[in-house]
């Protein structure tokens, strides 16, 4: 079990590296893979502070410089935050602008760092349908990363899950029309290899913050068995300490995937 405050003090202890708190703390095996994340309460944080909801968003994006360095540091190897959904494009015409103008000013600014923590930058939704700034900003980042072999960030940007199912079905009745798939192939396996987290395993953890105990049409499909944490914590507040305490909580669930353990087995 990880003891949350004795590991936290460990990744405060100047001059300790990775291998040595871990070795320490953390059976590799109990560290997530796959860790997906709904960044929810920015605009909560700003009003509780009487002040824009972009400043809540600004806020927010230092958060995932913070969370996304532990990760990798931690050994997840994929985390997955979902930064703009096909439905927010109904918020005001000038939130949605600054949102989109974002990723341009966090990913210039955090790209060396991400490089220095081998973090390799990937977006998954619809891309021709943000600003073309966004676009340059998205690609020369995932571009500059690309060779990068450690934690994979990857940004659910103008994603619905509704909306990738559904392009998802369209694409294998193509393909099927085309000959390239029968119905009998189509399998779990096979429509997931359709879905945008094709190369990435389904998420072991899903955390939202805000208080909001909802999915919000966040990967639907993939979250079928993935252990939920919600906390009341509005995101440009959550800390590298909530990140720890949620990884806590998730390693002392047991994880059944519709099964028994086999010492339940015998009861």
């Amino acid at each position: 079990m990880l003891n949350k405050m004795k590991l936290w003090k460990a990744f405060n202890k100047e001059g300790l590296n990775k291998n040595e708190c871990l070795s320490e703390q953390f059976n590799d095996s109990q560290i997530p893979h796959h860790v997906a994340i709904i960044m929810d309460g920015n605009g909560r944080w700003a009003k509780q502070r009487h002040l824009p909801r972009i400043a809540g968003h600004h806020e927010g994006m230092k958060v995932v410089r913070k969370i996304a360095t532990l990760a990798s540091r931690l050994g997840v190897k994929v985390l997955t935050l979902y930064a703009f959904s096909t439905e927010n494009w109904k918020r005001p015409k000038h939130e949605v602008e600054y949102l989109m103008k974002l990723p341009e000013e966090f990913l210039g600014s955090f790209l060396p760092e991400l490089q220095a923590h081998n973090i390799r930058v990937e977006m998954m939704g619809h891309k021709e349908q943000i600003p073309s700034y966004t676009q340059r900003a998205i690609s020369k980042a995932m571009e500059e990363t690309k060779d990068n072999d450690g934690l994979v960030l990857n940004f659910a940007l103008n994603y619905g899950s509704r909306d990738e199912i559904m392009w998802a079905v369209r694409n294998i009745v193509k393909d099927a029309k085309n000959g390239i798939i029968n119905e009998d192939d189509v399998t779990e396996n096979v429509f997931s290899q359709y879905l945008m987290t094709k190369d990435y395993k389904d998420p072991d953890l899903m955390i939202r913050t805000s208080g909001e105990l909802r999915l919000s049409n966040f990967m639907l499909w993939q979250l079928a068995y993935t252990e939920f944490i919600f906390t009341d914590v509005l995101w440009p507040d959550f800390s590298e300490e909530d990140f720890l305490n949620a990884l806590n909580e998730y390693q002392n669930r047991s994880r059944r995937f519709g099964g028994l353990k086999s010492e339940e087995q015998n009861e």
